[in-house]
């Protein structure tokens, strides 16, 4: 089998080791690769794992050999999965892998924002500190996450562990779900999308991206959302109008936006985003722990060689 892993550096910039996945077949790693090269890369395997290359109908018609398309996320938005399906080519995707990672990421942006801790690590690197009158010092509101209402967009693995740890900071939560109400754990409690924006004093977003999804948070329902309220996006950029984003941090009307994805990543110098001072970006790392890259490579090494053995998991 010819492998070919199409853009690998940002799984495995050269900390893990691609070994047990070489031992499959004839594998060839890409650290990224171009569009334009993709079907130049790719032309004769039969096997090719990508993380954001696009596998388009027009690229696919090009790769006659090609048998399977493994994604190296959860995600597979970037895959014409129907054409794929039609043409018999099996999709596998990593389910699970980041979900600690994630979870830790969003309370990193959470507890940023409340707590302001970037803020004053620089306050006190500038001394601040050193020349205040008083034995403590602080210039923003401080914020308790007990007795807030945290909002969740999606209980799927990372939003349920989201609410679990929400509910241990003492917070009441609710969440936009398709699950039955009636088999939710106790302390969350279903409500629907117009409903959670006006109760939630956080919202995180934690719900797949597709048609009904993309710019699920526009203008319209950030003027539901509750004032002095926090954003908080660490699935995908396009869940929210980053434009009306920037509209309601200039206006005050939300106190602040945590983000690890953007709409277009790297984001262009003109997002208006990134004028705004009480928007706080990670550059889409929430998923790339160690430990979280670790298993990616494990799972995606077990897809291929249940792939090779007639097997598939992980189908999408």
């Amino acid at each position: 089998m010819n492998i070919v892993v199409l853009d690998g550096y940002a799984a495995n910039p050269g900390d893990l080791s691609w070994e047990p996945m070489k031992a499959l077949g004839n594998l060839t790693v890409y650290p990224r690769t171009a569009a334009a090269k993709v079907v130049e890369c790719a032309k004769d395997a039969e096997m090719i794992l990508l993380n954001k290359v696009k596998i388009t109908k027009e690229v696919i018609d090009q790769l006659p050999k090609l048998k399977y398309i493994g994604v190296l996320a959860t995600g597979y938005n970037v895959i014409d999965i129907d054409y794929a399906h039609e043409r018999g080519i099996v999709v596998t995707n990593i389910p699970a892998y980041s979900t600690e990672s994630v979870v830790q990421m969003t309370f990193a942006h959470i507890l940023n924002i409340t707590n302001q801790v970037g803020h004053y690590a620089e306050e006190v690197r500038q001394q601040r500190w050193s020349k205040n009158a008083d034995f403590c010092y602080w210039d923003t509101p401080l914020t308790e996450l007990a007795g807030k209402t945290l909002g969740i967009v999606g209980l799927g693995n990372i939003g349920m562990h989201v609410a679990t740890i929400g509910r241990q900071f003492g917070m009441d939560v609710f969440a936009l779900t398709s699950k039955e109400a009636s088999t939710l754990p106790s302390g969350i409690q279903k409500t629907t999308l117009e409903g959670l924006l006006s109760i939630s004093d956080v919202l995180s977003l934690h719900c797949p991206l597709s048609k009904e999804t993309d710019r699920l948070i526009n203008a319209e329902r950030l003027s539901l959302m509750k004032p002095g309220s926090i954003l908080i996006n660490t699935g995908r950029g396009q869940l929210v109008d980053e434009e009306a984003v920037a509209e309601a941090l200039a206006s005050g009307h939300l106190l602040g936006y945590g983000a690890d994805v953007m709409t277009l990543e790297p984001p262009s110098a003109d997002n208006p985003l990134l004028k705004q001072p009480h928007a706080y970006f990670t550059p889409h790392i929430a998923w790339a722990s160690k430990e979280a890259r670790t298993r990616l490579i494990k799972i995606a090494t077990e897809n291929v060689k249940a792939f090779v053995e007639g097997h598939p998991q992980n189908e999408v």
